[in-house]
């Protein structure tokens, strides 16, 4: 661990060495094993968008006056977008980091619509189901809205009658997902988009995951509930261009009907001795390279070769849906509806599933409420199928096996069970705080193994308890000596 500048610089040549030695730690996302956080559409898009990136990489989006470059590649880049989802002349945006910004850009406009038409909706509520994005969550309490979450169907999509009887009067805003991140599913839009109509409500549509997916896929003739600005009370929407639409990290756009509801959005100061600031998104100073790269990648793909890569996912997800349903105890959950899709079982523990094909190079994200293992189905993904699925038929005969990790897992899981049964609150909490603290002990590192980590939290009653074990991991992973 460097903890200090060094006296003197480095070679170039040493610090690529270095730094690729660093990577070395890290998942191997170009194998096709990673089913998150990385979008591979080939290496012929990677290069166009790290030629567009370095082109434009000392570039500042903060100022369009001063590039009128980037003035023109965002507002085409937005333009783009908005008519793939349904939108018109007068449909607004701006592109952000990242999917969070752009939640986070959708509330903020919210809470200050409802300050000019509503002021007397205090706090503001929004209404969503419990499957929509801890974005929201991370929005309501920077700029102090009031979420109310309702439960999803057992399809788990939004229960759109649930979320009328959520309705008081002070929501100011209603959520759905197209799709919902965690089993991949597209929520009754177009009820609750009329369920806002009727109350006079504002309407986001959080299709960051989706939004560069489902158009696409609707072309190729699957079924696809109706999700975006087509849609009569859709008054907002938010989209990764950086997950489908396979740019450079990060970029995402913010979408809205109209630009006086755009206007909401945008922060102005006037009275600095600095001179007049004003920016439209959460960020001052904003990376051109990422502005220019999705213009660049967008142009360089086009429709028809997007829909050839979303053929190939699609026909790869359906591969991979077939074959998890057709392994005796997995299923996979509700019904996706493009290439998002998430593992569960009845018979097995999936964490302990998901220990067995990490041991095999697999990198999978685990998920809670019900548990199950999580898949992202992209490009990088298309020729990896069949051994996926060979992988996970032979961890499951391992799980089949018994074990001592088994015994193991089941023993802590179920002494976190009896415990949360017979101890009071408090007694649970100092006994999580207290083992929370092993992570703090120097020379500690994340088991190679998660399904009794994972079992253990889900099992805690006090959520607050869960947070603190999480922030306490976090803090260690981002401490000097972590």
């Amino acid at each position: 661990m460097t903890t200090q500048l060094p006296t003197r610089g480095r070679p170039r040549t040493e610090i690529m060495e270095t730094m690729e030695a660093a990577r070395d730690q890290d998942v191997r996302w170009r194998d096709g094993k990673v089913w998150s956080l990385v979008f591979h559409a080939g290496d012929d898009v990677s290069a166009v968008a790290k030629d567009a990136y370095m082109a434009f990489f000392s570039e500042n989006g903060l100022n369009p006056t001063a590039f009128p470059s980037l003035r023109k590649f965002e507002t085409e880049v937005v333009a783009m977008t908005a008519t793939l989802l349904g939108g018109d002349a007068e449909t607004a945006g701006n592109m952000t980091s990242g999917g969070t910004e752009s939640i986070l850009m959708a509330v903020k406009t919210a809470r200050d619509w409802a300050r000019t038409h509503h002021p007397d909706r205090q706090p503001p509520e929004i209404v969503l189901p419990r499957s929509a994005h801890p974005a929201f969550d991370k929005a309501a309490h920077y700029f102090d809205v009031k979420l109310v979450k309702t439960p999803v169907g057992d399809d788990f999509r939004a229960d759109v009658e649930a979320m009328r009887a959520a309705v008081s009067e002070k929501t100011i805003m209603l959520v759905g997902s197209a799709p919902s991140y965690p089993q991949g599913v597209v929520d009754p839009i177009r009820e609750i988009a009329a369920l806002a109509g009727e109350r006079g409500l504002l309407c986001h549509v959080d299709a960051c995951v989706g939004g560069f997916m489902l158009p696409f896929v609707r072309k190729l003739g699957y079924s696809i509930p109706d999700f975006d600005f087509s849609v009569p009370g859709v008054t907002s929407m938010s989209v990764d261009l950086h997950k489908y639409g396979y740019a450079a990290k990060g970029a995402s756009v913010i979408l809205y009907r109209t630009p006086a509801l755009r206007r909401f959005q945008f922060f102005v100061s006037t009275d600095w001795p600095g001179g007049i600031y004003v920016s439209p998104t959460m960020a001052g100073t904003r990376p051109g390279g990422s502005i220019a790269a999705a213009w660049a990648v967008m142009n360089y793909l086009g429709e028809e070769r997007y829909l050839q890569i979303a053929s190939e996912v699609m026909r790869t997800a359906v591969i991979l849906r077939d074959g998890v349903n057709a392994t005796a105890g997995l299923q996979i959950m509700g019904h996706p509806h493009m290439s998002v899709m998430a593992i569960g079982s009845d018979v097995y523990d999936v964490f302990a599933l998901g220990d067995e094909m990490g041991l095999r190079g697999w990198h999978l994200d685990r998920q809670q409420f019900p548990s199950t293992l999580h898949l992202t189905v992209n490009y990088a993904h298309v020729h990896m199928a069949d051994q996926f699925l060979h992988d996970l038929r032979e961890s499951v005969l391992t799980l089949r096996r018994p074990s001592l990790n088994k015994v193991s897992t089941s023993l802590q899981v179920g002494a976190v069970r009896l415990a949360s049964k017979v101890l009071p609150p408090s007694a649970l909490s100092r006994l999580t705080s207290a083992s929370s603290k092993f992570t703090g002990v120097k020379g500690a590192t994340m088991p190679t193994r998660s399904a009794a980590m994972y079992g253990m939290m889900a099992e805690l009653p006090n959520r607050g308890d869960v947070d603190q074990l999480v922030l306490d991991l976090l803090d260690q992973m981002t401490r000097e000596d972590g």
